[in-house]
């Protein structure tokens, strides 16, 4: 829906209406605001954000790039290149939340972990959380081990605080039997915690996610499809070891299967396999609206 004009000038519209217009979630849209500046440029402090037709026009410009097979930062990129002014990507992190989140794993302090990121859940939503609060503090600490060493236990109450936030989110009440997508990690891949993320994202999205965890054969994932009538597979793999083209092979009801994760980077991907390189690539191709791929 479109916003009444302002004194002749023209119409704008909310982020539901563009991402109902453009077939993307309103999470995405919010994400590409914040990490990417794609979005409503002329925004006034204190009021709702609302994106004119220009804006809406290089939004549909970067998801036309992204089903062609760009990925969102370079699809970005290029859309940036032709707005006025071109502008730089911004990635928007609430510095003192980050240092609570931070500062609380380093006490091993997991019940004030649980509230703080469920708090930036609930205001923020999944992908913001993820992406800004999430993935910068085990950066935190990551290079905090390889500079002091140690560090595991905080990285360990870290994970177990973000996988039990994102567990919270609520699920879909669409049943498992009509799943959209099944979410597994590869044979000996055990890092299952961007599933999760993943997962959570898309409950808020409607959108049914069986996800059976870390380490499935092959043959338990090709089970699971069959058992759920799930329309898509997602195979996290978060190092080479485990990237095994051979757990791609899945082929059944003409299922679409997705390769996520770091791991597959170097791998050669099977024909018809499509690569996913993050949360916001893999909400637009996993989403529940209807989309023009």
């Amino acid at each position: 829906m479109a916003s009444a004009p302002r004194n002749g000038a023209a119409p704008e519209y909310t982020v539901g209406a563009v991402a109902d217009r453009i077939g993307v979630p309103t999470s995405t849209l919010r994400s590409w605001t914040q990490r990417y500046s794609i979005g409503p440029r002329a925004h006034r402090p204190g009021q709702h954000r609302l994106y004119t037709e220009t804006d809406i026009a290089a939004l549909e410009r970067m998801v036309a790039l992204i089903r062609r097979g760009a990925s969102p930062a370079s699809a970005a990129d290029a859309v940036r290149q032709a707005l006025p002014g071109n502008l730089p990507a911004s990635v928007m992190i609430d510095a003192d939340a980050l240092d609570a989140v931070v500062d609380a794993a380093e006490r091993l302090d997991t019940a004030t972990l649980v509230t703080l990121i469920d708090r930036t859940l609930q205001g923020q939503g999944v992908v913001a959380t993820w992406n800004h609060l999430c993935r910068p503090a085990f950066q935190v600490v990551e290079k905090r081990q390889h500079i002091d060493g140690g560090c595991v236990d905080i990285e360990h109450a870290l994970s177990w605080a973000v996988s039990t936030s994102l567990a919270r989110v609520d699920q879909t009440q669409t049943s498992i039997t009509s799943a959209h997508v099944l979410l597994a990690c590869t044979p000996g891949e055990f890092h299952s915690l961007p599933l999760e993320a993943l997962r959570a994202a898309l409950s808020a999205q409607g959108v049914a996610v069986p996800m059976i965890g870390p380490d499935v054969p092959t043959d338990a994932v090709r089970d699971a499809l069959n058992r759920t009538k799930a329309a898509s597979a997602v195979l996290w793999s978060h190092t080479r070891s485990t990237a095994d083209p051979v757990a791609l092979d899945l082929a059944g009801r003409g299922e679409r299967i997705y390769a996520a994760g770091p791991g597959w980077d170097a791998a050669h991907l099977p024909s018809g396999v499509i690569a996913i390189d993050d949360l916001d690539d893999a909400l637009i191709r996993l989403s529940s609206k209807p989309t023009r791929f």
